[in-house]
C-alpha cells in the first residue's frame, strides 16, 4: 500500500452530513439513488450512490453519512453529483454507508 503524509490527508475534505432527500435514479446503468445531503455551512449537496441493496430511499432520510466534499462535480446521466458519499464493501460487493456512531453537527470535518 502506498503511504501519504498528514498534509496530503488534510487536503481531503471529509465531512458528515444528513440525507434530506433520496429517490431512485432511473437513468443509471447500475441501480442507484439520487441523494441530497445537508452539509451545514456548505449547503445541500447532491450525490449519486449505488447503495440499493442495503437501503430503500425512505430509510435514508435523516441518516448521517461521511462525504468527500472536494472532488470535482461529476455528471452522471442527467444529474450532477457534487460530493462522494462514502461506504464500505460488505464482503459481497455491496456498499454499507460510512457514518458517525453519534450525531454530530452537519458539516463537521473528519479529524
Amino acid at each position: 500500500m502506498q503511504t501519504i503524509d498528514f498534509i496530503e490527508f488534510q487536503r481531503i475534505d471529509l465531512r458528515v452530513g444528513t440525507i434530506v432527500r433520496a429517490e431512485i435514479f432511473a437513468k443509471t446503468k447500475k441501480p442507484a439513488y439520487k441523494i441530497w445531503v445537508d452539509l451545514g455551512p456548505l449547503g445541500i449537496k447532491k450525490s449519486s450512490a449505488q447503495i440499493t441493496d442495503h437501503y430503500q430511499p425512505e430509510q435514508l432520510i435523516g441518516k448521517q453519512v461521511l462525504c468527500v466534499c472536494n472532488f470535482a462535480p461529476k455528471q452522471i446521466a442527467d444529474f450532477m453529483s457534487e460530493v462522494l458519499v462514502t461506504g464500505f464493501d460488505d464482503g459481497s460487493g455491496q456498499i454499507v454507508l460510512a457514518s458517525a456512531d453519534k450525531a454530530v453537527p452537519n458539516g463537521s470535518k473528519l479529524h
